[in-house]
């Protein structure tokens, strides 16, 4: 796995049923897009790596990154794969654009059958805050 991956707000997404229902539609050929205004300098290290998303001050999910594509306005696309992974539920303050993730202080996959990745993302920042999980 490569070691570095982006994280990115998903504006306009309430919750993880609600990304996801985003990814579905706007899903095409196996392949979803995303728009930003610039090359990341680092761009061939994300290759291979994922794309976090932030709802709500909480990673939540992550689809793994195919590309980047140059756009005719001038526009670059981060093309990934329109299959999102559930990851736990890890705060994270909401930001413009996006930023760079190390692997160390990328989120587990949610598949570890703990359930933690199954709470909502205001009931998991409570318990974390309280140092519970």
């Amino acid at each position: 796995m490569p070691a570095l991956h982006m994280t990115r707000v998903a504006v306009g997404c309430a919750d993880y049923p609600a990304l996801a229902a985003r990814i579905v539609e706007r899903g095409e050929g196996g392949e979803i897009r995303f728009t930003t205004r610039f090359r990341p300098k680092r761009a061939d290290e994300l290759i291979g790596g994922k794309l976090h998303f932030i709802v709500r001050h909480t990673l939540v999910a992550r689809v793994e990154i195919l590309r980047f594509e140059d756009r005719n306005d001038g526009r670059i696309d981060i093309v990934c794969v329109a299959d999102l992974e559930r990851i736990h539920p890890q705060p994270k303050r909401a930001h413009q654009g996006w930023r760079y993730l190390a692997d160390a202080d990328a989120p587990k996959s949610a598949d570890d059958a703990s359930g933690i990745g199954d709470l909502p993302p205001e009931l998991y920042r409570e318990l974390s805050e309280l140092m519970l999980i």
